[in-house]
């Protein structure tokens, strides 16, 4: 019989208490993971030597002069982060660090501390002294604040200051340099211009008289032309267009007297502009229209029908003719286009001609006037510059470095920050413990919540146990482990679809998941309800119901399986009337197939019809085959699943090998269920545990004496 079937539930996002949840479960790994890192940033700190720091800031501006040069724009003090990120390289470079490592002598003073005396190399002394400097602009101001760390803190204001002052005398030096570089260069250069300028002169003199320039146009930058520019340019966009119209023309008249007389009708309209045609072509419509409603109506011979052919013929004949028309309109304006282009090209040409000529002639002595005059105006521009150039040597010239605070040596050391140090270590030490966590969680595919299970099986959850249950016989029928026993009973009967199923086989993945103790509890619950149940220990590789029941296993199943002992000798009853057991009995190496004979039929056949229930207890279904044989013989199968046990695709694996053998999967027993922790199992079983914790402080038994040390003692005897 099938299985009830269940719909696989959609994904869900998690909740707040699932994270709870999880942080709960593996607050170990968090806590020791926490103190790992807490107790190591904690040593690390106190172990890590002291280290002061002294800082000292500078302004820094452009090079400029106190009074503005002639030919020299101000610089306005804008903030200019590309200006303060180029001093920023300065400072950190060879050229400041190295005069700086001179200036204080490093290499001697840090090689007797680092180097165990000797003396360091300059390279090794700036990158040293690189690693211990730290630069930081002040936001939005042309503020530098230069911070050096040591373990002396006289030592870290003495390097501090070095730098500010280092970078302050180079930036004076750079200054005092750029002030007089140039000149002499350009007075160089303007005296081989004045020599240009005079050899110039004399060629344009020259060139006057031997081409005979008359003096109205000696001042003129260009011959003198019989067109202006302004004509010469109206008459050559007219010619431009004259000629695109032209061709427009040829080429739509060309393209239209390739057409046949009908695609010329159609084109016609859409490519010359005419009326007339139009209405033609829109008569001819309404008269082809008028003769197709009209042939419906009356015969081919009547005279309306031949008026109509007549009409049509009539306008066809106009049409031919209109475009005609047009063909002969369209020749002669191409004719007269052409005309005209030629006219004002003869026109354009002769001036042009003549201009030419002119200009040819006369055209070396402009030449050479241009040349005179280009050079006369870079002159000018050379006398200017190295007046200006002269005025700003003589302004006063001050360094555009500013120091604004001395370093002054720290009063307590900045590194370690022990507090900040600490308290980065709590604040990672949680983030990495619950990281830690929820990334194990991640990798733990086993079963953790009952949505796992009927989601990953298809299956439905008749029960939860919870952790650390006892025998219920022990235990007593009123004790709260037995309510979740007694939930999954009343489950199971419903997931019953006949009451003539009677037989149960519980099995589980793998070896360990409690399904014997759910066997024998689950049969004591039905045996103290009145109905009559027995309990077989098919699990003849490694017993253990016997332990439970208190018995030697010498006598069971194997004894009558192999027909050594009849059924009234191997069953024995308990000390609840309706509860018998049969144990598994010695399994011979010889009889490992004795599940799968047909005497085991025959004795389940048997038990049917003897007792209300029969439960079997069967070996882990992965590594045998004995399981699987129990499953395609008996009635039902509950498959019990511990939390957080073995993967997922474990139980899969299980289930999908009862129903290879025809099994009935009836549902799922999720077992060893932590209520402590997991919340989320509390409407399972917790509210049992409740209930009748209450019922028990209501009614306290006796501290002491006989009636509360003994317990009743289970006892196994022969039923025949």
């Amino acid at each position: 019989m099938d299985p009830a079937k269940i719909p696989a539930p959609q994904e869900t996002k998690l909740h707040f208490l699932d994270y709870w949840r999880i942080i709960r479960i593996r607050k170990t790994v968090i806590l020791a993971v926490f103190l790992l890192v807490v107790i190591t940033a904690t040593l690390v700190t106190f172990i890590l030597p002291e280290s002061f720091s002294s800082t000292a800031r500078i302004k820094i501006e452009r090079d400029q002069s106190d009074i503005s040069g002639m030919t020299e724009r101000a610089w306005g003090s804008n903030y200019d982060p590309y200006f303060i990120q180029t001093e920023f390289e300065v400072i950190q470079s060879e050229l400041i660090l190295g005069k700086v490592v001179h200036d204080l002598d490093l290499t001697k003073e840090w090689g007797k501390k680092f180097a165990n005396g000797e003396t360091l190399k300059v390279t090794e002394a700036m990158a040293l002294l690189k690693s211990r400097m730290d630069l930081r602009p002040v936001r939005n101001t042309s503020l530098i604040e230069i911070r050096v760390y040591s373990d002396r803190p006289d030592e870290a204001a003495r390097i501090a200051n070095a730098v500010a002052r280092a970078y302050s005398d180079h930036r004076l030096a750079e200054r005092m340099q750029m002030s007089r570089g140039g000149i002499i260069s350009l007075e160089d250069r303007f005296k081989k211009q004045e020599k240009e300028i005079e050899d110039a002169q004399k060629k344009v003199n020259e060139l006057r008289e031997t081409l005979q320039i008359p003096d109205t146009v000696v001042n003129a930058d260009t011959p003198a032309v019989l067109m202006s520019a302004e004509t010469l340019r109206k008459i050559e966009s007219q010619r431009i267009e004259s000629k695109m119209e032209l061709v427009r023309q040829e080429t739509m008249l060309e393209h239209l007297k390739q057409l046949t007389p009908k695609q010329l009708v159609q084109t016609i309209p859409t490519a010359v502009q005419d009326p007339h045609i139009n209405q033609l072509l829109e008569s001819l419509t309404m008269a082809e229209q008028s003769l197709v409603i009209k042939k419906n109506e009356f015969g081919p011979e009547s005279a309306e029908i031949l008026k109509l052919n007549s009409q049509i013929a009539d306008l066809n004949t106009k049409i031919q003719d209109r475009v005609e028309g047009v063909l002969a309109a369209l020749t002669f304006r191409v004719s007269a286009l052409k005309k005209g282009l030629e006219a004002t090209e003869a026109e354009v040409t002769a001036a042009t001609t003549n201009d030419i000529f002119k200009a040819r002639q006369s055209q070396p002595y402009y030449d050479a006037k241009n040349h005179l005059e280009r050079l006369k105006r870079f002159g000018d521009v050379l006398r200017m510059k190295i007046a200006a150039e002269n005025i700003d040597v003589e302004l006063p010239k001050t360094t555009m470095v500013k120091i604004v605070d001395q370093a002054q040596p720290g009063v307590r050391p900045v590194r370690p920050n022990k507090p900040l140090n600490i308290a980065l270590g709590i604040i990672i030490g949680l983030v990495v413990g619950v990281g830690l966590a929820f990334f194990i969680e991640y990798l733990d595919t086993s079963v953790k919540t009952i949505d796992d299970v009927e989601r990953a099986l298809q299956a439905p959850v008749l029960g939860v146990i919870p952790q650390n249950v006892g025998l219920v016989l022990d235990e007593g029928a009123e004790s709260p482990h037995a309510e979740a026993y007694r939930v999954l009973r009343t489950n199971l009967l419903f997931s019953r679809k006949d009451d003539k199923l009677n037989t149960v086989a519980v099995v589980s993945a793998g070896a360990g998941e409690g399904k014997s103790t759910t066997v024998f509890n689950l049969a004591s619950v039905f045996a103290q309800s009145g109905q009559r149940t027995i309990i077989v220990d098919s699990d003849l590789r490694r017993p253990t119901l016997h332990k439970m029941f208190h018995v030697t296993n010498n006598l069971g199943l194997t004894n009558y399986l192999l027909k050594q002992n009849t059924l009234e000798e191997v069953i024995q009853t308990s000390k609840v009337p309706s509860l018998d057991f049969l144990a598994s009995g010695k399994l011979p190496s010889s009889s490992l197939g004795i599940l799968s004979s047909a005497q085991m039929k025959d004795l389940i056949t048997e038990l049917k019809q003897r007792y209300d229930f029969v439960f079997f207890d069967s070996p882990p279904i992965m590594g045998v085959s004995d399981a699987s044989i129990l499953a395609s013989e008996v009635d039902m199968t509950l498959q019990v699943i511990q939390y957080r046990r073995y993967p997922q695709p474990m139980n899969i694996r299980a289930k999908q090998l009862i129903e290879k053998v025809g099994g009935n999967l009836v549902g799922i027993v999720l077992n060893n269920i932590n209520m402590s922790q997991d919340e989320s199992y509390y409407y399972y079983s917790g509210y049992y545990h409740d209930y009748y914790s209450r019922n028990e402080d209501q009614e306290p038994t006796p501290a002491s004496g006989p009636a509360a040390s003994d317990k009743p003692k289970l006892e196994i005897k022969p039923k025949y």
